[in-house]
């Protein structure tokens, strides 16, 4: 049987469209930006890069991973968003509040995938938790405040007045403190507030709450979190028991916090990625949080900050620190 020119080539291009088929279909790039490097956002951007990686990304040649740092200023966090849209990525993944909002300002067509955002609803980020119907979506870090403060009172059961330190112009910290002023009195408890705009200012706003709190909690607030090593000396040097929400913090010299585990987050935030790099639209996707709460405790913060830590608690903890 003889073929004829035409059907060769019909067959031809039959079967490059099937090999096309069969083969998978990978982005260009993703580009990552945090507002500042610290433990739990450097696990969230891990955890993404891993899910890529194991996805296959890492290994084609066309694929490009970008990352920057915005060094805790608003303004270079607005100046990475404006790049990285020039750059014309096919997602972002914006890690934390203030790098969130700079790039959902600058681009309302590239995908955005948001992580480590407290509230992502007051940061208007999204209208809800439910699909946007636009270009972003993401994983929330929100905790239940009814939970911290139960956290709390197990570490520090006289404790009346409970400290914090938190930069007013973070949107997460900002609704964190405000339901705090609402919950705390239901507990018998009050809330004594130190702001630090900045970085530098942790130590001094710390070092305000001496002789007027009992006890100091810390959220996610990126500049207390940067800093914690200057809040860790106040409360050890004033007998101070620190609590936080970042498990990290725990290793930095926390007594206890109850928190997600940001590597997990950052696993969450990859598969999204990977879903709209596979086709997906943001818009059709609900933003997500994590339900992974995990216990850290450190031994010896608790003694250098005067607390004894019941046996039942210590043994209750995902991880215990010597």
């Amino acid at each position: 049987m003889k073929f004829s020119k035409s059907a060769s080539l019909l067959a031809g291009a039959a079967a490059v469209v099937a090999a096309l088929a069969q083969a998978p279909v990978f982005a260009q790039s993703v580009a990552v930006t945090s507002i500042v490097e610290h433990p739990a956002l450097d696990a969230i951007k891990d955890g993404v890069k891993e899910v890529l990686d194991e996805a296959g990304y890492a290994k084609q040649g066309d694929f490009k991973w970008q990352f920057q740092t915005a060094q805790g200023n608003t303004a270079i966090a607005a100046q990475i968003a404006r790049k990285f849209v020039g750059d014309n990525p096919d997602v972002i993944v914006a890690i934390a509040t203030p790098s969130a909002q700079a790039v959902v300002s600058a681009t309302k067509t590239i995908p955005v995938v948001y992580s480590g955002v407290t509230d992502p609803v007051a940061a208007q980020l999204v209208p809800s938790m439910n699909a946007s119907g636009t270009n972003v979506t993401g994983v929330s870090d929100s905790l239940a405040l009814e939970k911290q403060i139960d956290l709390i009172k197990q570490v520090s059961p006289q404790a009346k007045r409970v400290g914090i330190v938190y930069n007013p112009g973070e949107a997460n910290s900002a609704v964190v403190v405000k339901q705090l002023r609402e919950l705390l009195p239901k507990a018998d408890m009050s809330l004594v507030e130190a702001t630090a705009a900045r970085t530098v200012d942790v130590g001094a706003a710390a070092r305000s709450l001496v002789g007027k709190v009992d006890v100091i909690y810390t959220n996610t607030d990126n500049n207390v979190v940067s800093a914690y090593e200057s809040l860790v000396k106040v409360g050890n040097d004033a007998k101070i028991p620190l609590i936080a929400s970042d498990t990290d913090s725990v290793k930095r010299g926390a007594i206890a916090a109850l928190g997600v585990n940001y590597h997990d987050l950052g696993l969450q935030t990859g598969k999204i990625v990977v879903r709209i790099l596979k086709g997906e639209k943001p818009g059709d996707i609900a933003s997500e949080t994590s339900d992974k709460l995990e216990l850290y405790v450190n031994l010896a913060a608790a003694k250098k900050q005067g607390v004894t830590l019941s046996d039942e608690f210590i043994k209750s903890a995902t991880q215990v620190i010597e």
